[in-house]
């Protein structure tokens, strides 16, 4: 049982936006653990349901009494200062904890915390590592960002002290939590509404790799150079894999693709031959994902028999590349979260690897901030699919001062010779992918926002 000393001081705990992601998981931790749980949300969901039959009392909309008999409130990023249940808590002086510094508390609960960050991939990767620690019977507690079929949630309650969670670099949360073991699939150019630069972004992975204890361990992607220069800022054990660099630990050899996509290749380790992996989730990223996954689990002593029966029955996370359905039986519908240039490119090369006639995407933007700063990115990446169709931008957290539109994402991919369409009623978009497409299509449906309601219109 983790030891739960450093926040025996709150009994009765409210959360604000409970039924988050990350959120939802907290709370059925605590929950577990035998605090009183209270929260509230602006809308009902699965995950808000779940709480309520496993006891917890949940408001959608305010409870204004609820605050008064809690101890703490914790809330999520996406709650305002001047939010009636924050106010409430001020007045009555009541402490209030953002939830990546509380998930930080619970981080130090644990003896063995498994962060796996990095700007793509996190999900997946801790979906991946998740499902191997549970086959092999480990008991670990998990919090990953996607609902996970296997765990009929987002989140696990174990007893063990093996807690795996994904730890995000947007404003720096990550740097809250206290890991044993780190996990850093790559670094790239995103959230620049954050961190302005570059710069700004690697220098929060050096911070974040010297939270190593001396005896943690520190994963990495050999193929992505700025990740090779975090070992110098730690006296954790490096473990590195790759495909292209095979001057790596683990690296993956002759891949080959099925019908579906889906990789299988050879893994080596420190040279000698580990063992034949097959996926069934498709693209050449997985495979980068599963060696990942290979390291952590070698170096927790996971027999390779659970390591290779967990990885054959993951199928994917939810909005991971999912298959949404058939248009008249003929042309699949997928639906998948990216919405960075590099997710793009990674998801139109695992489609590329299927066998269909043409492809079309439904792409909607993701924050005015990262549309115009990766314009030119996102316009290139989407050269990748024969046909293309752009929504409105989903403003998210955004204001629109960035004077950007998608017609603007529209004019560039024209200007590089190729046709896009502007579309930003739903209904009509499903409609002229309807009255367009041709038998054996694929059409994808890109991005982090409300985009997912385009594959049920189309499958329906």
């Amino acid at each position: 049982m983790p030891n739960i000393d450093n926040i025996k001081k709150y009994k009765n705990i409210h959360m604000i936006g409970i039924g988050g992601v990350s959120m939802s998981g907290i709370a059925a931790i605590l929950n577990n653990w035998g605090y009183t749980i209270t929260g509230s949300d602006t809308s009902n969901s699965d995950s808000v349901q779940s709480l309520i039959e496993k006891g917890i009392k949940v408001s959608i909309g305010h409870d204004l009494s609820d605050i008064a008999s809690s101890d703490v409130i914790v809330y999520s990023a996406a709650i305002k200062d001047d939010d009636p249940e924050m106010l409430e808590a001020k007045r009555l002086n009541i402490p209030t904890i953002e939830r990546a510094d509380f998930l930080g508390e619970l981080t130090r609960c644990y003896k063995d915390t498994i962060c796996i960050s990095g700007t793509h991939g996190k999900t997946t990767t801790t979906s991946m590592i998740s499902l191997c620690f549970v086959e092999a019977l480990m008991d670990p507690s998990i919090q990953v960002g996607a609902f996970l079929k296997p765990l009929n949630g987002n989140y696990r309650i174990g007893n063990s002290e093996h807690f795996i969670i994904e730890a995000c670099e947007y404003v720096e949360s990550f740097l809250k939590f206290s890991p044993k073991a780190e996990v850093i699939l790559n670094i790239d150019n995103d959230h620049l509404d954050y961190f302005k630069t570059f710069e700004n972004i690697k220098n929060a992975f050096i911070k974040y790799v010297k939270l190593l204890p001396e005896d943690g361990i520190l994963v990495l992607n050999g193929d992505d150079s700025n990740c090779l220069e975090l070992p110098n800022y730690t006296n954790a054990k490096a473990i590195t894999y790759g495909i292209t660099n095979k001057n790596t630990n683990f690296f993956a050899v002759n891949i080959v693709f099925d019908n579906d996509g889906f990789p299988e290749f050879d893994v080596y380790h420190n040279d000698q031959f580990f063992d034949r992996i097959k996926l069934s989730v498709p693209g050449m990223h997985n495979v980068l994902n599963c060696l990942a996954c290979i390291a952590v689990c070698t170096e927790y002593g996971i027999e390779k028999k659970y390591i290779k029966s967990a990885l054959v029955k993951f199928t994917g996370a939810h909005r991971r590349f999912e298959f949404k359905g058939k248009i008249n039986n003929t042309v699949s519908v997928y639906d998948d979260y990216g919405h960075h240039p590099t997710e793009i490119i990674a998801t139109a090369k695992s489609l590329m690897n299927k066998k269909y006639n043409e492809s079309w995407v439904v792409f909607q933007p993701h924050t005015y901030s990262r549309t115009k700063n990766l314009l030119n990115d996102f316009a290139k990446a989407l050269l990748n699919f024969d046909n293309v169709i752009i929504l409105d931008v989903y403003a998210a957290r955004e204001k629109n001062t960035y004077g950007i539109s998608s017609k603007d994402l529209v004019d560039k991919i024209i200007s590089l010779g190729k046709d896009a369409k502007y579309i930003p009623n739903f209904e009509e978009c499903s409609n002229y992918i309807k009255s367009n497409v041709k038998e054996n299509d694929i059409v994808m449906t890109l991005g982090a926002g409300t985009v997912t309601e385009i594959g049920p219109m189309l499958v329906n």
